[in-house]
């Protein structure tokens, strides 16, 4: 398996540090807001790599942060009359609802900032012990200089910084030793959230958060370290430069960064009215049609949001549900009994397209290949499948579509909706009576039964089926 490392700039072989495990930490958002589907792409992206890591068979400690103190979450506390922890507490909870709207799987742990101050503090303490960071009248810096690498992973030059890109600097900063010098604990403000510390009462600055996550979750060095690329610079050159300071040991093997998003071909801005969240996408689609509309597309390449391409998302993802649901009539109607060899020879054909969607996986997580491997699949079975099939080849089609679809976290049963969603019942409804015209019962009953399952009571009438909510 090979994996685009940003560090060195190539495709590398992945080899994990330890044989069997992999340790991933992946940037989380930062919760005073819905998030918006920029912050989606990430979530989305290695959620996808994770579940083919577990596709591999390999044990994944998948750690995501939530960063829940902030000057935009204080921000929006004071604009709100509460508390920066109740506004945290809230969009950390609708977060996670829309993680599962996007069948995002939870992570391993999921951190927050908040709850691990005494951490920090500690690794402060070591990187001052160590000469690498300095106590300015209660902020505490980290001397960039001072660490030979820096500017490794972003590849920007540490004197081109100080003689005229300004990226790290900020204004007003006297007490400095050096211009370039970035914070690691700054001293509280009125009205803020604060810890005390041996330097101030204050909080840390937001590079330290994730470094001392990553250390105390996953380790001193881990395998894999993965973000947007707008993180490459200055947040995870400053987790680098702190973390091997005070650790004494290579931080992450691997670096991986999704491009990214626009709308229309424009950056997303509130000002410029293009900011979708990812709950407002919800109001239009399934969130499953926002994930196969992420995947569509190679992480690393830019990625356009608009309604044309997310109308083609929705078409094919229906392509593939469509199938699935194929599959499963004859599962329920198919013919008893041991596969025929025809069907054996039809299913080591069908092979081939999971070896596709591997090879894909394999070469840098490329998902857009990965999805043209599964409709080569389906096209493979609408022509392979039909009524006088067995339920066993049935079946041994369905568990390798959902194996692969699994991975893309493409569920393949549609979802009802709790209140409405008439058009899906009366679809049913319709197909129950086409089953029982070529009487098949056995399948107009499996329809029934899921309705019935769902609430939904059928009676047959003169006029046609009527149906009910329970």
């Amino acid at each position: 398996m090979k994996i685009y490392n940003t560090l060195t700039k190539s495709k590398e072989e992945f080899v994990p540090l330890q044989e069997g495990k992999v340790s991933m930490y992946v940037c989380g958002p930062t919760v005073y807001d819905y998030i918006h589907i920029g912050n989606a792409r990430p979530m989305i992206v290695f959620d996808t790599f994770r579940r083919y890591l577990e596709y591999k068979g390999y044990d994944v400690n998948y750690v995501s942060n939530f960063t829940d103190v902030d000057d935009k979450i204080i921000q929006r506390a004071i604009e709100e009359g509460t508390t920066a922890q109740e506004i945290s507490e809230f969009y950390i909870r609708e977060c996670k609802k829309d993680m599962e709207g996007m069948n995002v799987k939870p992570a391993t742990t999921h951190p927050m900032a908040t709850q691990e101050i005494d951490g920090m503090i500690d690794m402060i303490q070591t990187l001052i012990d160590k000469g690498y960071a300095y106590d300015s009248d209660g902020t505490v810096y980290f001397r960039t200089r001072k660490f030979q690498d820096y500017g490794k992973l972003s590849k920007k030059n540490i004197d081109d910084l100080e003689s005229g890109h300004r990226d790290i600097r900020v204004a007003g900063e006297e007490s400095k030793e050096d211009p370039l010098d970035f914070v690691l604990w700054k001293p509280k403000k009125e009205g803020e959230p604060s810890w005390a510390s041996p330097w101030s009462d204050g909080r840390p600055g937001w590079h330290i958060e994730c470094s001392v996550m990553s250390k105390k979750y996953l380790g001193d060095e881990i395998d894999i370290h993965a973000g947007g690329e707008d993180l490459i610079f200055p947040h995870h050159e400053n987790e680098i430069a702190q973390s091997e300071a005070a650790n004494g040991c290579p931080f992450s093997k691997y670096w991986m960064h999704n491009a990214f998003l626009n709308i229309d071909g424009t950056k997303m801005s509130k000002s410029l009215g293009n900011f979708f969240t990812v709950r407002d996408i919800s109001q239009k689609y399934d969130l499953q049609v926002l994930r196969f509309f992420m995947l569509s597309a190679h992480y690393r390449s830019p990625l356009n949001f608009n309604a044309e391409l997310m109308e083609a998302a929705k078409n094919g993802l229906e392509r593939i549900l469509t199938a699935a649901e194929k599959i499963r009539e004859i599962i329920q109607s198919g013919a008893d009994g041991k596969m025929t060899a025809e069907e054996q020879d039809t299913l080591a054909g069908a092979k081939q397209y999971v070896q596709k969607f591997e090879c894909a996986m394999e070469d840098d997580c490329n998902t857009a290949n990965a999805i043209s491997a599964v409709f080569e699949l389906v096209k493979f079975t609408n022509s392979h499948l039909a009524a006088s099939n067995t339920k066993q080849f049935a079946k041994q089609l369905y568990e390798m579509l959902f194996r692969l679809c699994d991975v893309l976290g493409i569920l393949l049963e549609r979802k009802m909706q709790a209140v409405g969603d008439e058009d899906y019942i009366e679809e049913m409804i319709q197909k129950r009576a086409n089953a029982k015209k070529e009487k098949n019962f056995a399948l107009a009953d499996s329809i029934r039964d899921e309705l019935a399952e769902k609430g939904i009571l059928l009676k047959d009438t003169r006029e046609g089926t009527k149906w009910t909510r329970s």
